[in-house]
């Protein structure tokens, strides 16, 4: 993994993740209005238009600048491919911050949401200095708890029922690591 401060970017082998502009309003939509990727998100709103994906990427420079949060699009490191988004947020008064990413289903299976995650994790303590990056998941989604296992955070506990979603009560899973 590498970050280069002066674009705001982070390398890995496969992935080039980078801020997202305008232009990949329409490739956001497109991957985020799926009813398989709402269910297993906290905050996505199904359906997803245009619009969403603009007022959300709309913030992401201002919450970089701010030290808020960094928000990258996961993309093929060769053809710019747009496969999903990572973030991580940072809470000064903990020094800590939250990991969450979602992957176009189109693209699950692949490794991106490990190799991202990973990536995210080392610029957490390795440029932001950060004491302990978390993540969360509902228990349904089997798979975003393995990525955070494969990177090696560990289970800190469930919330039982925590998340109303859709008339629904989801158990969300915690996963945590202190820096090395």
């Amino acid at each position: 993994m590498s970050y280069n401060n002066s674009n705001k970017t982070i390398t890995t082998e496969r992935l080039l993740l980078r801020m997202f502009t305008s232009s990949d309003a329409a490739a956001v939509a497109r991957l985020c209005n799926n009813y398989n990727i709402y269910k297993t998100t906290l905050y996505l709103p199904y359906p997803y238009t245009i619009d969403d994906a603009l007022s959300w990427i709309d913030r992401h420079e201002a919450n970089f600048e701010a030290r808020l949060s960094y928000e990258f699009a996961v993309t093929d490191k060769i053809s710019g491919a747009l496969y999903g988004a990572i973030a991580l947020s940072y809470t000064e008064k903990s020094n800590n911050g939250e990991l969450a990413y979602w992957i176009g289903e189109e693209f699950w299976g692949n490794g991106y949401a490990t190799e991202a995650a990973e990536a995210m994790v080392k610029y957490a303590f390795e440029d932001r200095l950060y004491h302990k990056v978390f993540a969360r998941y509902f228990s349904s989604n089997i798979a975003s708890g393995k990525v955070m296992e494969k990177i090696g955070m560990s289970k800190e506990g469930i919330l039982r029922e925590h998340i109303r979603k859709d008339g629904e009560y989801h158990d969300l899973v915690h996963y945590g690591m202190i820096q090395p």
